[in-house]
């Protein structure tokens, strides 16, 4: 993975990641030079399969400042993914039978200079589950305090 320009921390708080996968987005005009600009918004989107293919949903990339008005694409608009066939039919079996979410984790710029947008194949949590999250997060945080403290002594 390259250049990472944003992530969406709340996956990682709403949902177990089980599989990843790494997927193209079709883009048009100045979405690019906005995603460059890191004005991306990963927060409540998801990706849905009509068709036998890959749309990304609810994503918010703004606004170039440099954008003609004419020219300006919808921010919030469907994108559509590249993913290969087989990736999207083990996608389509997973949340038709596993009765999974599908949500992008980040958007980033490979080796290649183009922008790729991690997915995952996700199973939502419970209340408890975040619940013990967050106190296993701050468990941890106490403990490198601890040692951090113990280390100057």
């Amino acid at each position: 993975m390259g250049k990472v320009v944003a992530r969406n921390k709340k996956a990682f708080h709403d949902y177990e990641i089980l599989e990843k996968f790494e997927a193209g987005i079709v883009l048009k005009g100045s979405e690019v030079k906005a995603i460059r600009a890191s004005r991306v918004n990963l927060k409540d989107g998801f990706v849905k399969i009509i068709k036998n293919e890959a749309f990304l949903f609810n994503v918010h990339i703004s606004y170039f400042d440099t954008t003609n008005p004419y020219f300006k694409p919808d921010e919030r608009r469907d994108r559509k993914l590249l993913l290969h066939k087989k990736e999207i039919y083990k996608l389509m079996n997973k949340v038709a039978l596993d009765a999974l979410t599908i949500v992008p984790l980040t958007i980033y710029f490979n080796n290649k200079n183009l922008v790729k947008v991690q997915i995952a194949l996700a199973k939502g949590k419970k209340l408890h589950d975040k619940r013990e999250t967050l106190k296993r997060k701050q468990a941890d945080r106490e403990a490198k305090a601890a040692m951090k403290n113990f280390s100057r002594n």
